[in-house]
């Protein structure tokens, strides 16, 4: 284990002060008001689908609410599972640079006095390391607060849970939900995402304009991640493409955020035949409608091809320095392909390598185009 900084022990010593004011409450394995807190991306919303839909069945009177980011909201709508979805720009999570020193402890402040009144009888804190999200809740007034049992953590809750770093996050969801309703099932299903008619009408229009039909058989690249050290070279890409366009004669769809359109671009022009690219020009629905439509997604590690498994696409995807076991596919093994890195450090879960650094973490660069080539034509 890791040493702690001056900077960490101080935090924690801290918190640990701040969670002795703390109301408890007593544990109830049948609250009827629940506030999930899952402050995370599209992946790790996604993650949370299939064990949410289990503690619905436990608790059907309960009335359930997930507290996400506005990057989350997407990932749950038309959720039937949820009763409701409060918007938090969780502190930390903006993907942007820190603004003041003092704002993430505002926010809390004010979001507990909006989440106060609520009637909420139980919280989860559904990421291991949030203790501002543990705070948030002890602020808020909520009398059972479950979470995992970390130090940061621990001084704000009073149903603090093991937290196994060895086990996949669906699993990890379903313990922490399970503390609720006395247990849930073993039988975890698919992730869970619900594509819309209008979305899928879009993405049949969308092919049909640049002369994909109903018979052509679609691939979907997804070559951008959340963090840089987890892509793979834009050149790589563009040799897969080639290689399946030429042996079997498939159509290719780039897909992306906005700001992904440079790297996108950057595939395209290195391939030899033509692409679509949508990077930047669909609504999660939309990527959604885009990923059923096709035989396969590839990609690295990110939210989008999570969303492709939860749509029932098959999907190959590759993996550096996170963890397969704690982040891989969640579905049936046989439609879901992940390529690990060879370089024996990995995973080590580091994700914030500054960009001079990163040549020298390139483990995703070390996947060989031809192995990501041969899982790709398994499904075609």
């Amino acid at each position: 284990m890791s040493r702690r900084s001056f900077r960490e022990i101080l935090r924690l010593l801290l918190l640990q002060g701040a969670g002795k004011f703390a109301a408890r409450g007593q544990p109830s394995r049948s609250p009827r008001s629940l506030l999930l807190i899952r402050p995370d991306h599209l992946g790790d919303v996604l993650f949370l689908t299939p064990a949410l839909h289990l503690l619905r069945r436990a608790l059907p009177e309960a009335r359930i609410t997930l507290l996400v980011g506005p990057w989350g909201l997407e990932a749950v709508r038309d959720n039937t599972d949820l009763d409701d979805v409060v918007i938090c720009p969780f502190p930390g999570f903006e993907r942007r640079p820190k603004t003041s020193f003092v704002a993430p402890y505002r926010l809390l402040w004010a979001q507990a006095q909006a989440l106060r009144g609520r009637g909420y009888e139980a919280a989860v804190v559904l990421r291991f390391d949030h203790w501002w999200g543990a705070w948030l809740a002890a602020a808020a007034g909520i009398p059972l607060r479950v979470g995992y049992d970390v130090p940061e953590v621990r001084p704000f809750l009073t149903h603090p849970l093991p937290y196994q770093p060895d086990r996949h996050e669906v699993e990890q969801n379903a313990a922490l939900l399970g503390a609720l309703a006395g247990g849930l099932p073993a039988s975890l299903g698919p992730l869970r995402y619900r594509v819309r008619p209008e979305d899928r009408a879009w993405a049949a229009g969308r092919l049909a304009e640049v002369g994909i039909g109903a018979q052509d058989r679609v691939v979907a690249i997804h070559p951008g991640a959340g963090a840089p050290v987890k892509q793979w070279p834009a050149e790589a890409w563009a040799l897969v493409a080639d290689a399946l366009a030429a042996r079997l004669g498939v159509r290719f769809v780039l897909t992306g955020a906005a700001s992904e359109a440079p790297l996108t671009q950057a595939v395209a022009s290195l391939a030899a035949g033509p692409m679509v690219n949508a990077a930047g020009r669909t609504t999660l629905g939309q990527l959604a409608a885009l990923y059923e439509r096709c035989a396969v997604v590839l990609g690295s590690d990110s939210g989008p091809l999570h969303l492709a498994a939860a749509v029932g696409a098959p999907t190959v995807r590759l993996y550096g320095p996170v963890s397969v076991g704690k982040f891989g596919p969640w579905g049936e093994p046989a439609r879901h392909i992940a390529l690990a890195t060879p370089w024996a450090c990995a995973p080590c879960h580091r994700l914030d390598w500054p960009a001079e650094a990163l040549t020298d973490h390139a483990c995703v660069a070390a996947i060989r185009p031809q192995d990501v080539v041969a899982a790709a034509e398994r499904f075609l």
